[in-house]
Formats: C-alpha cells, structure tokens, sequence
C-alpha cells in the first residue's frame, strides 16, 4: 500500500487525484482464519493491529454488521485521559494516551491528535478530596497530573464562571498530556494498516451464532455464510451480552444509551477540554468550532442510538451556569450511542468460559480513550493467553468480589 505524504498529495494533485487506491479491502471471507475479531470499532481494529504488529497474526478477520466505525467509535465526544485512581485502571490508560502520542506515525494516517490537556473541574469540597487523592496516586503511578486550584483554572479556561450560584468552581484535576483526536480518523487508519498487512475488514456481516464443539468455538455464523476459526475475539460494545448470549454464558453488564450534541461553529473561545462532573457536563471545542458537548447516560436501559430529550436539556442548563455565553449557541446536530456498563464502572478484558473466545467490553462512557491501550492488551491476551494489563478486567472478578470502583474517583466512568 502507497505511503500518504506530502510528496503523495503534490503528484495526485497533478493528476487530480484519480492515482488514490482504496484504503481498506473489501474482501470476501476465506472459510477459516486463525483468529476473528467480532466488531469493527475502534477497539476491534486496534486488536487486530496489534496482533499482526506485535505478534505476528495476520490471518484474522474483522467482521462488522453495519459500517467500519459506526457504533461508538464515530458517536464519542473524543476525550483522551489517563488521570484515573485505580492502579489497573491507570495503567492500561495511560498505555492508551502514550500510544496516542504516535498514533498518525505509526498508521501513517493523521489521527489529529490534539494534546490540549484536560481539566476535570472541582465544584463541591468532596470532589476536592477525590481530585486530591486521584493526583497523589497518579503520581505514584507514574501519570503527570496535578490539582489546581480556581484561579489557574481561569487562567486556562477565560470564559468560565468560577462563581457560579449552585456550583462555583473550586479547583480542578488538570492534564496537561490528555487531549483529543479525530475519531473517524482513528477507525480508518487502523483500518488500513490491518487491510496492507493481508487481513479481512467484512463489513455487513451480521454474526447470527457462535459455534462451540464442546466447549471449545470453533466458529461463527454469519449473514456471509459460516466461517471457522481458532480463537474469536468478541468487541462488539452494547451488544456485547447479547453475542455472550449466542456463546452461552451471561455477562454482568447492561446497555444504556449515552448522547452528545454539538452546537453552531464560532470562532476559536476554548482551547483545553472540560469535565464537570457534578453538573454532569463536559466540553470542547472542534477544529471546526463547533462547541462538542456530552453528558451521562439514561437513566434505563434501552438500544437506541438516539438518547433521550431530558438529558440534552438537564446537560446544557448545567453547562450554560458554569459557561454562560454559550446560552446563545443554536445546536447544530444531536446524536446517541449505546454503551455497556458494569457494575463497577471498569471494563472486561478477559478470557471466557467457551476456550478460544475473550471477551472486551463494559467500557461504558469512556471507550474512546481506551482504544488503543485495549487494543494492545487485548492482542497480547489472545495471542499469549495472558497480558499484565488485563489480569485485574477478568469477568471472575464480579464473582470474586475484587472490584476496580472507578466510580469513586470521578463519580462517573468517563
């Protein structure tokens, strides 16, 4: 596959540009492969990529039933962070955003990475203490955090209202190496680094059963007919219980639509990314202006990639408190995604009770920042049968007891 760069747009611009080839086969899918990744998401590529990258499994293939990248990878609000209080979980984050860093090098595909740093803001003296702690362990976890008090957040942050009635802003959790990056940009460059190392992206393949002989998968069913595997890989979001299902076992897990909203584009006011988390609001602006808007998830489990109105309104009434000069913006357009959430807001990287099938889900609201630690912790499980980032994401855990509580640290699993 030809290279993208500088030289490559000056010579397809002479020929105006009908040299580009394709970025990604569309392949028919063999009868067998060694491994297949159910889901072509952001999480599912990343997997595969690292399973061709660091150990070599390239006969793999991803199937998708919709589109490459039309779940929750294309529906987030971008937000890439590491500052989290649990050691496990810190520790496959910050995986994640240090693999960010080199992402369009390493793709050759300019992700737009964007490290313009991250505030998550303190409005009640509870949340003082939690940033507090959450800094203190970050540092002895090796992350760059620090708590900063209202004034720097000012300082950072000119058009915030530090004095809000209900909520005044009394410091923050600031990372200066979090940011954000292209979402669509990172599916599509995964997506064709794994295509140029011979493996199958088959989109419109719905999977309709997992096939065990005994309790060993030995393949999949499929809208495209049956096709045989050594080892499945299940990264299929909201959907995940239900495929779970299909193999015969049940997950602690439970769907709920999460929804996002941008607003008109205006000139460039806001160049960091926040998080309230006690309004339950966060935002950033886009390359293109556009104010990029989020919220929490319903309050009932449903499928919907709608989201529901009450939530938009309780969202942007809190925002526009601790920001008021958005209180003119016109939203632009809305949208929703169907997330899975565990009982301790801490996802599953595991091995399952079927040999040969793992399981990666329960990222709830924040997958999007995960993509590429999950995808690099999740090939090293398939391929090795063990990884050090995931020992603690077992699904055993639940029936053990040893619980990864993010809640505690941010309120919410962002």
């Amino acid at each position: 596959m030809k290279r993208y760069s500088a030289f490559a747009i000056a010579r397809e611009a002479a020929r105006y540009h009908t040299g580009w080839e394709r970025a990604w086969r569309a392949p028919e899918p063999k009868a067998k492969y060694d491994v297949i990744i159910i889901g072509a998401g952001g999480h599912g590529l990343a997997t595969a990529y690292y399973l061709g990258k660091n150990f070599g499994v390239t006969n793999v293939a991803i199937l998708e039933k919709g589109w490459l990248g039309g779940g929750n990878t294309g529906r987030n609000t971008t937000i890439i962070r590491s500052n989290y209080l649990q050691d496990p979980s810190a520790a496959i984050y910050e995986k994640s955003r240090s693999l960010y860093e080199t992402m369009s090098q390493d793709l050759n595909y300019n992700v737009m990475f964007s490290p313009r740093g991250v505030i998550m803001l303190a409005q009640t003296q509870h949340e003082i203490r939690g940033y507090q702690r959450t800094a203190h362990a970050n540092a002895l976890q090796g992350v760059q955090t620090q708590f900063i008090g209202p004034e720097k957040v000012k300082e950072l942050v000119p058009i915030i209202n530090i004095n809000g009635p209900r909520y005044p802003v009394l410091g923050g959790l600031w990372q200066a190496r979090g940011g954000t990056a292209r979402h669509d940009a990172v599916a599509w460059g995964y997506a064709r680094a794994c295509s140029d190392m011979g493996m199958d992206v088959i989109q419109q393949c719905e999977v309709t059963g997992v096939r065990r002989d005994g309790n060993k998968v030995v393949g999949v069913d499929t809208s495209k007919g049956a096709i045989d595997c050594n080892k499945l890989g299940v990264v299929v979001a909201g959907h995940s219980g239900h495929v779970a299902d299909m193999a015969g076992f049940r997950l602690p897990i439970e769907s709920v639509a999460l929804q996002a909203l941008v607003s008109e584009p205006i000139k460039p006011c806001m160049d960091v990314v926040v998080m309230a988390n006690t309004v339950h609001g966060y935002m950033s602006q886009s390359d293109k202006g556009e104010m990029v808007i989020g919220g929490g998830t319903d309050g009932y489990n449903n499928y919907t990639q709608r989201g529901s109105f009450h939530h938009i309104e309780e969202t942007v009434r809190a925002l526009i408190e601790t920001f008021p000069m958005i209180s003119r913006l016109k939203m632009l357009r809305q949208w929703g995604g169907i997330v899975d959430v565990t009982g301790d807001r801490s996802p599953i990287l595991s091995k399952t009770p079927v040999e040969g099938m793992f399981m990666n889900c329960g990222w709830g609201t924040g997958g999007f920042k995960a993509i590429p630690g999950s995808g690099w912790a999740m090939a090293e499980l398939i391929a090795k049968g063990h990884s050090p980032l995931t020992d603690e994401f077992s699904m055993n855990r639940f029936r053990a007891g040893k619980f990864i509580d993010e809640s505690v640290a941010a309120g919410v699993a962002h």
